[in-house]
């Protein structure tokens, strides 16, 4: 038998993930590398954050998942990837280099915060478990501060939240806080006047949602000014300072909690060996109709870090989980194959969003849903797309006993504690 190849995949989520699953092992030596030892469901993260669910629920780990992969020589490595040298072959991480002769990139996408890098100290974010896991200690503790301060001024600033950015992210995190304002507050914080809670949604354009149907759009509006949601559209922020929020062309607005989800782009590391290769649009790789990296020899970029421009999709495909699944299900086959035969094909199943309990929207074709109906569509879609029975019971079985008792047991202040010597868990240095 010929000698393998050594096929180094870069992130575990869904992209990665089907490449890994379908893969011929008999003609490639996988190495399957992420940061982190499990595989998470970003679309629930807002879960997370607002108390719906717990991590767990929605991670899943990477290890189990590929184990009859490992048991056919995958290998996983986890690690930081910092750099990738093209003329070597490698890939440098947090742990050590590793060889390849086929290389995919898959890592998905991180906070963009358009220049305004400050940012980054400032606002609460929601690209992982352990940002979302950040917003729900803050919004908790919050909760319990106001709950026994005094001064009802003192109670508004601590309950002003602003959530920038008015796509699905932004939608569904205001829609779950919004939620906690009209269900939860008078049940467990009977101190707490909803009226002292302000929540307030910036978006840029002229609708939520632009990415999906104007119907989508207004029944998302309706939505969330129904959980007293405070919707600003054709509204920028210029910046962030001292607790509040500055908007360009004047205005001011304050908030001592800032969640921001206005922006995505690739996650970065250095590129050695390619001193004109250049990044395509929000960071990501641009790549032929085949996912092959255009300009860096067998490369190729999937998911969220694929740069993809057609005619029906001048901006590249939408940074979707499905897009992810496809490509890496059609790279595998032509990696199997040894050719490539057909051009990748998107096909569109979709979008959806939750706005809150039995709100949602979503648009599959021509047809476009809300109300009741989007709701259970989109809880049987992410439902169905976790990892594990184990994860789907306990999210099944949260959101059961949540529509029924409009109540959680997850709404836990668990800050965690420093490791002796190092700091944080990460924090090796």
């Amino acid at each position: 038998m010929a000698t393998k190849q050594k096929l180094v995949i870069l992130g575990g989520g869904f992209a990665g993930l089907n490449l890994v699953k379908h893969i011929d092992k008999r003609q490639y030596d996988v190495t399957l590398i992420d940061r982190n030892n499990y595989h998470s469901f970003p679309p629930l993260f807002y879960q997370v954050a607002s108390s719906g669910l717990d991590p767990t629920s929605i991670s899943f780990p990477l290890r189990l998942e590929v184990r009859k992969a490992m048991r056919e020589g995958t290998r996983f490595h986890m690690g930081n990837v910092t750099s990738i040298d093209v003329a070597a072959k490698t890939v440098t991480t947090s742990s050590g280099v590793i060889d390849y002769d086929k290389l995919v990139l898959a890592l998905g996408t991180t906070n963009n915060f358009f220049g305004n890098d400050e940012l980054l100290f400032d606002v609460y974010t929601l690209k992982s478990i352990d940002e979302s896991i950040r917003c729900r200690n803050e919004i908790l503790d919050r909760c319990e501060r106001a709950a026994v301060a005094r001064d009802p001024e003192e109670r508004k600033r601590l309950l002003s939240f602003v959530v920038i950015g008015g796509g699905p992210a932004g939608v569904e995190i205001a829609g779950a806080i919004g939620e906690i304002k009209r269900y939860i507050l008078q049940r467990d914080y009977p101190e707490i006047s909803p009226d002292e809670m302000s929540i307030t949604i910036l978006e840029g354009t002229d609708r939520l949602l632009r990415t999906m149907s104007e119907e989508a759009s207004a029944a998302a509006l309706d939505g969330l000014e129904k959980l007293m949601v405070n919707v600003r559209l054709n509204t920028l922020m210029e910046n962030y300072k001292d607790n509040v929020v500055h908007l360009k062309g004047g205005g001011e607005i304050y908030s001592e909690m800032v969640i921001w989800t206005a922006g995505v782009t690739a996650v970065p590391f250095n590129i050695v060996g390619a001193p004109d290769f250049q990044r395509g649009p929000g960071g990501r790789f641009a790549t032929d109709e085949h996912c092959a990296v255009t300009g860096l020899k067998d490369i190729y970029a999937l998911g969220d870090m694929n740069y993809m421009p057609s005619a029906d999709y001048p901006r590249g495909l939408p940074q979707l989980a499905q897009v992810a699944i496809q490509q890496g299900r059609y790279l595998a086959k032509a990696l199997n194959k040894g050719s490539f035969d057909k051009p990748f094909k998107y096909v569109d199943k979709g979008s959806m969003a939750t706005i809150g309990r039995n709100k949602a929207v979503a648009d599959i074709g021509k047809v476009h849903l809300k109300g009741f109906g989007a709701w259970m569509a989109w809880m049987f879609i992410h439902l169905i797309s976790l990892l594990g029975m184990r994860s789907k019971i306990n999210v099944l079985l949260n959101w059961v006993w949540s529509y029924f008792t409009f109540n959680t047991s997850l709404r836990l202040l668990l800050r965690g504690a420093k490791y002796p010597r190092r700091g944080t868990l990460w924090d090796r240095g």
